[in-house]
């Protein structure tokens, strides 16, 4: 494009350059400190962001600022201090520090959900910027079915911008949210009967029109929702190729899976353009999470009779830099509830005997997730003692929720042996999960089982170099079940694929020997099953259960849950014996790879006599391990 002196391009009309800036999934991560260690950190967090947001604001006058949402769960900070009964009476921290930073706007994410409609609703009224969501929707209102969106569908900010020979103009950005339409179900537990959802795709393509409609000259959707080749689908969790492609939207702000986007990592990806951070020709950007990353996207506008038009668009993300220091002004103000949740999760518990650790957790040895399946059965018993059929077995499932995966070599629970204090519990079980009580049968005692072995990849019998994990599915969703013995067979395909679909290719399953006191269990056996409320509620790979199989459902969190075990015994005085181990298959080698804190443990190495292969480019520990 060639410059006229008067400001003007070769099309003769204002030329305006406008900045939008992304967060997302920044899930609590304010401050760069660790509560679960209880170390500084100087990879992420919002104080060692907010220089990089400065600068981007310094480098172009007309910028705004949007959060994608996930922002008010996920760490101590944001789950423990401004909840009851923690005796925080100040304004949430979370919206604090966004309205220190300035948001123009925010969507919510599903995490914005974990608490409640009355939490949500109290938290977001402290925020000095609007909130949108276009696709949650309230009850009917009438019977004739009339609705309303619980927040407002979408947002026309007037802005006063300059253009490039300092003139100014005005220009509506039109801002609307979407979240994946799972929330339904992954929080039913707070919103049955409450709200409703809709699908992401056919929600934009009903709200951009009524946008522009409304006299937005620009459209940003803040969709918190991936990027995925899947078909397009009303239930379609990651939407972001679909969105990219409905009329109308000048700028895409994704996020919920945690990732990088422009990256290399989608060089092949269809219709995406690493280079000019598009996709299928929209400008799109997806800011990793924890606040790990700023996105940018540059816009060149020229105004024509009285339209704004998009001339030019390249996306980026900007990495916070370990050199960088936090910063002052936005730390202190977050000083009081930076201190209170320090205190909080430095009360002592108790004591173990043993580490903690979920280095080993997807390869059997896991202690710190049978600390947690350990907690959730006494529990049950002791308050479901006189209603519990005295014939019928108790168990209890949990997953490995920090294991690596997108959350990077560090993405761990490391509790050494000794003294517990309230941030192990925390780490351990860093969601706001409740206790659910089930009754289930032996058959599908089973199929949970084999939902859950669709974490592993298949091996061939002889095999040395193939990956164990299949990096598609989360270490969350990895349940195993306290109170049965079993083994997996990796020789199999499984039965479900990632999403929890029936595998075309699949044939008897992976699950072997599955036992409960030394018995095989038969398809009719009774059982009861602890889990939480997410799962029970069809989260990851697993279907809800039907409504007459839940016997229960708690109000106090699972981390209180464990907090209160820590605290009335030593949980484990050895090494607990494994819950499950694999099928073996004879001279077979598998690629496992872990966080390089697993070094210290030679105990745990040892047990499963693994050879280091040293380190990825991404600092995992590569292992070697047999499966004879």
């Amino acid at each position: 494009m060639t410059d006229t002196p008067d400001g003007e391009d070769a099309t003769k009309g204002p030329v305006v350059k406008l900045r939008v800036l992304e967060t997302t999934d920044v899930h609590g991560h304010l401050c760069a400190f660790n509560f679960h260690t209880d170390q500084p950190v100087k990879t992420h967090g919002l104080t060692r962001l907010a220089p990089l947001i400065a600068q981007a604001r310094e480098e172009a006058p007309n910028s705004l600022l949007f959060d994608n949402g996930d922002y008010l769960q996920g760490t101590p900070l944001s789950d423990l201090t401004p909840h009851a009964p923690n005796e925080w009476n100040d304004i949430n921290p979370v919206i604090k520090a966004m309205n220190v930073l300035g948001y123009d706007a925010a969507g919510l994410g599903n995490h914005e959900f974990n608490f409640g409609l009355p939490w949500l609703q109290q938290a977001i009224s402290q925020a000095m910027f609007p909130v949108s969501c276009a696709n949650v929707f309230v009850q009917p209102s009438s019977d004739t079915g009339d609705c309303t969106t619980l927040l407002d569908p979408f947002l026309v900010l007037p802005r006063q911008v300059q253009d490039i020979s300092g003139k100014s103009h005005s220009i509506n950005i039109g801002v609307f949210s979407v979240v994946p339409p799972q929330v339904a179900s992954w929080d039913q537990f707070h919103l049955a009967q409450l709200v409703w959802l809709r699908g992401i795709e056919e929600t934009a393509r009903d709200v951009v029109p009524k946008i522009r409609q409304a006299g937005a000259d620009i459209v940003v959707a803040l969709a918190h929702t991936g990027i995925e080749d899947t078909p397009s689908d009303p239930d379609c969790e990651n939407a972001g190729r679909h969105l990219a492609q409905v009329p109308g939207i000048d700028v895409l702000l994704v996020g919920h899976s945690h990732q990088l986007f422009p990256d290399e990592r989608f060089r092949q990806f269809p219709g995406a353009d690493v280079d000019a951070g598009t996709l299928h020709g929209t400008p799109t950007v997806m800011a990793g999470f924890r606040g790990s990353h700023l996105g940018v996207v540059d816009l060149e506008l020229v105004q024509k009779a009285d339209t704004w038009t998009v001339l030019s668009a390249r996306s980026h993300l900007r990495a916070v830099q370990p050199d960088v220091p936090e910063d002052p002004s936005l730390k202190r103000q977050l000083k009081a509830a930076h201190k209170a949740t320090v205190e909080l999760t430095r009360q002592p518990l108790g004591h173990s005997d043993v580490p903690l650790h979920s280095y080993l957790a997807l390869v059997g040895q896991s202690a710190s997730v049978q600390i947690v399946t350990q907690a959730q059965r006494l529990a049950v018993m002791s308050l479901m003692q006189c209603t519990l059929a005295a014939d019928v077995p108790v168990l209890s499932a949990s997953a490995p929720f920090k294991a690596g995966g997108r959350g990077g070599a560090q993405h761990y629970s490391d509790v050494p042996s000794g003294p517990l204090f309230l941030r192990h519990a925390a780490d351990l079980y860093p969601f706001p999960n409740v206790p659910c009580v089930l009754q289930l049968s032996g058959a599908q005692v089973l199929e949970w089982l084999e939902r859950a072995a669709t974490v592993f990849n298949t091996l061939q019998p002889g095999a040395s170099q193939l990956a164990l994990i299949d990096a598609n599915v989360p270490s969350h969703a990895f349940d195993m079940i306290e109170g049965l013995s079993y083994r997996i067979d990796l020789s199999q395909p499984p039965l479900f694929d990632p999403k929890g679909q029936p595998n075309p290719a699949a044939k008897g399953g992976r699950i072997r020997g599955l036992t409960h006191n030394g018995k095989p269990v038969e398809a009719t056996d009774p059982f009861i099953l602890v889990t939480n409320n997410y799962r029970a509620f069809g989260g990851g790979p697993y279907e809800a259960v039907q409504q007459d199989q839940i016997l229960f459902a708690g109000k106090i969190t699972i981390v209180d849950v464990l907090a209160e075990h820590m605290k009335t015994a030593t949980p484990f005085q050895e090494h607990p014996a494994p819950i499950w181990q694999f099928e073996p298959m004879p001279n077979t080698h598998a690629i496992f790879d872990t966080g390089p804190g697993l070094r210290k443990y030679d105990h745990d190495i040892a047990a499963l006599n693994l050879t280091d292969l040293g380190d990825t480019d991404d600092g995992f520990a590569r292992y070697s391990i047999p499966l004879g």
